[in-house]
């Protein structure tokens, strides 16, 4: 049995009673090292560890492959949800191109995703339409993301946006807002969420001409408002489209 795990934001409240139970049952436990320490230690005791570092993801998952084809009960660790940027597509790639569907369960733990732990840190900017961009050039061409971008943009879509921003990429962030910024006004509200629900965790609520970009990294997710997005005592709301069909306050003396 092969099964992607979903670690969530980092917190264990957070941490789904599912992904314990997979993690407590499992022979072998595998993922990125920085992952393997977001598992409860006590989940890890006599269990075989898998770990590899950020550029090691295809030896990972060909390793847990492995396990699990060897009659292992097997699971790969994710920050987040497993299927959202993470290893779940990898390990379904790599079983199908060995022929190994039919021979080896395979199955996805979901949890948390990055985005929505910053929305709930943030307040309520996802209540509409949204489109989640990684600005990683490893694997998706920047031409790709910058078109991706300036799309969502255009369709007046909430931008989530990953991976903004990293040592050898520390222009792509700044890249990315321009291109935005074609399609939003300089004051459109921007939340800059970095380590959510982690030691360490930073929650920016700004604007789209005034983003910190040096002040952001990889584990930084932005959320970047659409045309109706504002700030709100202190939050960023992206209204649903409620106040136009519904009165939002009563008038006075009203029950």
């Amino acid at each position: 049995m092969l099964t992607a795990v979903s670690l969530g934001p980092g917190d264990v409240s957070l941490l789904t009673p599912a992904a314990h139970t997979a993690i407590a049952r499992a022979d072998v436990v595998a993922g990125y090292k920085g992952y393997i320490e977001l598992v409860p230690p006590e989940l890890l005791a006599g269990r075989e560890v898998i770990s590899t570092g950020m550029t090691g993801e295809v030896d990972r998952a060909r390793a847990a492959v492995e396990a699990a084809r060897a009659g292992r009960r097997t699971v790969m660790v994710c920050s987040g949800d497993a299927g959202v940027y993470a290893m779940a597509g990898l390990l379904l790639e790599i079983l199908e191109a060995e022929g190994l569907l039919d021979s080896v369960p395979f199955a996805v733990v979901p949890g948390v995703p990055a985005f929505a732990a910053a929305a709930a840190l943030l307040g309520a900017p996802l209540m509409h339409d949204f489109a989640s961009v990684s600005l990683s050039d490893l694997l998706t061409p920047w031409e790709v993301i910058e078109k991706r971008l300036r799309l969502a943009a255009e369709a007046d879509f909430v931008i989530a946006l990953y991976n903004p921003r990293s040592r050898k990429r520390d222009d792509h962030l700044a890249r990315a807002l321009a291109v935005i910024a074609r399609s939003r006004v300089p004051g459109t509200p921007v939340g800059v969420v970095g380590r959510a629900y982690r030691p360490g965790q930073s929650v920016i609520l700004t604007t789209l001409d005034a983003v910190d970009t040096d002040g952001v990294d990889m584990q930084t997710v932005l959320l970047v408002g659409n045309s109706a997005t504002r700030a709100t005592g202190g939050r960023m709301l992206t209204p649903r489209g409620y106040h136009r069909k519904y009165a939002m306050s009563r008038e006075k003396g009203g029950e």
